[in-house]
């Protein structure tokens, strides 16, 4: 159980810091995102995983930290409201300048282009 939400952990980190290395904004704001849930599961999960525990105090049954649990709630609605946040900025950026880039201008296209000339030889 612990391999697996490790794996989901660094696959969620992977993604998510992928898109926020990209160039626009909509891909800047989901890799944020990403990037909050895997510190979410990764708080989670510090908490220790038990399996069938007790969700209420009950004698002979494992229970999980609560403190974690409290942590993660209050991350997910910090979370959704920079979220939030985010994704306005970015639509106002995208009517101010025109364009949806993260440092708000186009790239320039290349000098000089390769042609290629297909079919002929």
């Amino acid at each position: 159980m612990e391999m697996l939400v490790a794996f989901i952990i660094g696959v969620l980190t992977t993604c998510g810091v992928f898109l926020v290395l990209r160039g626009r904004t909509f891909p800047v704001v989901v890799g944020l995102t990403l990037l909050g849930y895997a510190v979410n599961l990764f708080i989670f999960a510090s908490g220790g995983l038990v399996l069938d525990g007790a969700a209420v105090l009950k004698q002979g049954l494992e229970i999980p930290d609560p403190l974690p649990q409290a942590l993660v709630l209050t991350a997910i609605v910090i979370g959704f409201a920079m979220i939030a946040f985010a994704v306005i900025l970015a639509m106002r950026a995208r009517a101010d300048l025109g364009n949806d880039h993260v440092d708000g201008q186009l790239p320039e296209p290349p000098k000089n282009p390769r042609r290629t000339v297909v079919g002929k030889l």
